[in-house]
């Protein structure tokens, strides 16, 4: 059975409320943890990241011996433990040299993982850029960056990004559909990154005026600028990340000149080894939790200008029974039958049918003839 913890005082219950699941779940924090074995390239690369992660980010600064994709328990108890959808795992060996592991959790459980290795002769850190001042450019705490993804190998792996619930986080986006190798992991590159850089997604912490830093993320089409190689030997684009400021300059209009400056870190990676979400896992995660909003109606809209619309279906009308209007002109005459003035349809009143009599030249025509004079009455009376 499973173990049901009951909490002992009002600090404890509000803890327990924290972590459960929500229809709308809390900013994903995550958690920077290195191996037993890590280079100094790596150690400021979680460092870097994790100023550009903060608040929702932890570090740890002791040695684990931790292996992500031979055994990812270890990891799923920091998870648990710190309350963290996202982990950034730092490690360095002889095979995988300055490695970072970027893993996704559902419910304190390994989602997917992805590896990538850093590149030790293009890597800048952010203190080591200046500005047109002289000054050392600093990434603000708690901004939230716009995301560009510029190239092919991004695009043609999946059928796009969509949100899932984590369950203790958060909407993440997950993996399309791929067909290659290689498209898969670009697309899940694209998907762990745009989940690592998003920060709290809610929409009323967006702050336009706030939105000053870009993270751009490039592939290269095709093998230039190649060096990775992938399962079945091709060679694999860098992945480019840059972070740009934008600056808005005076331009003697309007709109103000934007220009965008370099402020770090610069990453090339390679993409390495990587673990696509189980089926059924990634299936429990793209649930979506009952809303409590009204269903709509059938056949009612609203328009843009806020009017409800109705739509009406009516029955077969039976026309036998309309009524028409009724006037002296058509009405049968004392002696006359019913049928015969009807046009034989005994249903009728004859107000729709009926034959004038005794009209003068005018006897056998059906319908009323009205005659209208213009003259006035001195006219007439002179005539």
């Amino acid at each position: 059975m499973l173990r049901q913890i009951t909490p002992r005082n009002a600090r404890s219950k509000r803890a327990l409320e924290k972590r459960a699941p929500k229809a709308e779940e809390n900013p994903k924090t995550c958690l920077f943890l290195r191996g037993t074995t890590a280079s100094q390239i790596v150690q400021d690369c979680l460092t870097d990241l994790h100023s550009m992660r903060a608040p929702l980010a932890k570090k740890f600064t002791k040695k684990n011996d931790v292996h992500p994709f031979e055994d990812p328990a270890s990891l799923e108890f920091f998870s648990r433990k710190n309350d963290a959808s996202l982990l950034l795992f730092g490690s360095s060996s002889k095979k995988r040299r300055h490695c970072l592991t970027l893993c996704r959790t559902f419910d304190y459980n390994m989602l997917d993982m992805l590896e990538l290795y850093v590149d030790e002769t293009s890597f800048t850190r952010i203190g080591q850029f200046k500005g047109e001042d002289g000054k050392k450019r600093t990434f603000p705490v708690g901004a939230r960056p716009m995301l560009l993804f510029a190239g092919t190998p991004f695009y043609e792996g999946g059928d796009g990004i969509e949100g899932h619930r984590d369950g203790r986080g958060g909407v993440a986006p997950h993996l399309g559909t791929a067909t290659s190798d290689v498209g898969r992991k670009y697309a899940l590159a694209k998907s762990l990154l745009t989940d690592f850089f998003r920060g709290d997604s809610s929409p009323d912490k967006i702050d336009v005026e706030g939105l000053s830093h870009i993270i751009v993320c490039t592939a290269a089409d095709g093998s230039e600028g190649a060096e990775a190689e992938g399962s079945d030997g091709t060679a694999l684009p860098l992945l480019h990340l840059r972070v740009y400021a934008m600056r808005t300059k005076r331009s003697g209009q309007r709109l103000p000149r934007v220009e965008v400056e370099e402020i770090g870190p610069r990453l090339d990676m390679r993409l390495g080894r990587f673990k696509e979400p189980d089926t059924e896992m990634q299936k429990q995660a793209m649930r979506k939790a009952k809303t409590t909003e009204a269903r709509t109606k059938k056949n009612i809209e609203t328009d843009g200008m806020g009017d409800k619309v109705g739509r009406v279906h009516p029955g077969k009308q039976d026309m036998s029974e309309l009524q028409t209007r009724k006037m002296k002109g058509l009405k049968r005459g004392r002696g006359e039958d019913d049928g015969a003035a009807a046009g034989g349809n005994d249903d009728d009143d004859g107000a729709d049918r009926a034959v004038i009599e005794d009209a003068g030249e005018f006897t056998g025509v059906t319908g009323v003839v009205e005659v209208k004079n213009d003259f006035s009455k001195k006219k007439a009376r002179r005539s």
